[in-house]
């Protein structure tokens, strides 16, 4: 599938069901709430597929809203930032991986997944950020190792520009950066955006019928289609068709990127000492391959690319145990 194919194709996704809680925290309990069918034991073992995902989603209260979230393991922090239109159960395999080296924490961005925003919350990236320093503040996290994927890799080169004591290190894989944001392949679906039927042309059909969101979106985007189980793919795509108001926010999110969000960013990625280490998909058709180059000279402290020849856009979905790998390298060096 061409790029212009996988941009319509995009637009016929979303839904799911999210977020895990688990080893206790001090955080401000008023603001924390548990949900799901279980707590417990099921937050710290198991596997983290999408019921598990389901049955331990916590909230926590913001200024923008709930914000949905997972969380398993102890110590040092690791914050993953999710693309679009996924939504945190991304993550699931690295954070199975990694929660023995780090206290895991998958927030759902605002307008995606199961947060529940606040009305007239903005979904621009910038308000990601502020969400997420909220978040970490309501959740007792001075800095955290952030791992960060698409346009959650946007948000991360804000969050480190602009809050440089909130990041330890970087893990950026496939996203935007600022020659590339929005990349060309994105502007068949912010027309989709514009017009009103992103969610009809793309996002419900693809809800409707799973072996169509497995070979249009799935083939675009990860480099097994069969990655994308029928469990999945309502975990990521149900919550956009449950409400209208979630219909708009999802519609919202698009359109807060089609003004680069990373313009001028570059100068003060050329400031930012934070240790990065960059993971590339090769067979990505969204973004640049020269991308990762890109950020590898931009910024002071890259600990260079590491190039996956057959990866696509979410292929840290597919590959977690190659992310855990390079975490725990990248962590091991500070």
């Amino acid at each position: 599938m061409h790029r212009r194919e996988f941009v319509l194709a995009a637009g016929r996704t979303l839904a799911a069901s999210v977020v895990t809680g688990c080893v206790a925290h001090r955080t401000r309990n008023s603001d924390v709430m548990q949900t799901g069918a279980a707590t417990g034991s099921l937050a710290l073992t198991g596997p983290l597929n999408a019921a598990a995902y389901h049955a331990t989603r916590r909230f926590v209260a913001t200024r923008s809203g709930k914000v949905a979230y997972i969380e398993r393991g102890a110590g040092d922090t690791a914050l993953f930032l999710h693309g679009l239109p996924l939504n945190s159960l991304q993550w699931r395999g690295a954070i199975d991986r990694l929660s023995n080296n780090r206290r895991c924490v998958a927030p759902d961005f605002l307008g995606l997944g199961y947060s529940q925003l606040t009305d007239g919350q903005s979904v621009a990236p910038a308000a990601q950020v502020a969400m997420l320093v909220e978040l970490m503040d309501k959740l007792s996290i001075t800095s955290a190792d952030v791992i960060a994927n698409d346009s959650g890799g946007a948000v991360a080169q804000l969050l480190a520009t602009r809050h440089r004591d909130r990041v330890k290190t970087l893990l950026l894989t496939n996203c935007d950066v600022e020659p590339d944001s929005p990349p060309p392949a994105l502007r068949p679906i912010l027309a989709m955006a514009h017009d009103g039927t992103l969610i009809d042309k793309v996002i419900a059909p693809w809800l409707a019928d799973k072996e169509r969101c497995r070979r249009e979106f799935g083939g675009a985007a990860y480099v097994d289609p069969a990655h994308l189980t029928d469990d999945v793919i309502n975990y990521y795509f149900a919550p956009v068709l449950s409400t209208p108001k979630r219909r708009a926010e999802f519609v919202a999110y698009h359109l807060a990127l089609e003004v680069n969000p990373l313009a001028g960013v570059e100068a003060a990625l050329r400031q930012c000492t934070v240790p990065t280490r960059i993971i590339w998909g090769m067979s990505d058709t969204i973004f640049s391959p020269s991308s990762p180059d890109y950020l590898d000279r931009t910024l002071p402290n890259s600990r260079g690319v590491r190039r996956i020849a057959e990866g696509k856009l979410f292929f840290p979905e597919e590959y977690p145990e190659l992310i855990a790998e390079e975490a725990r390298r990248l962590w091991g060096s500070m």
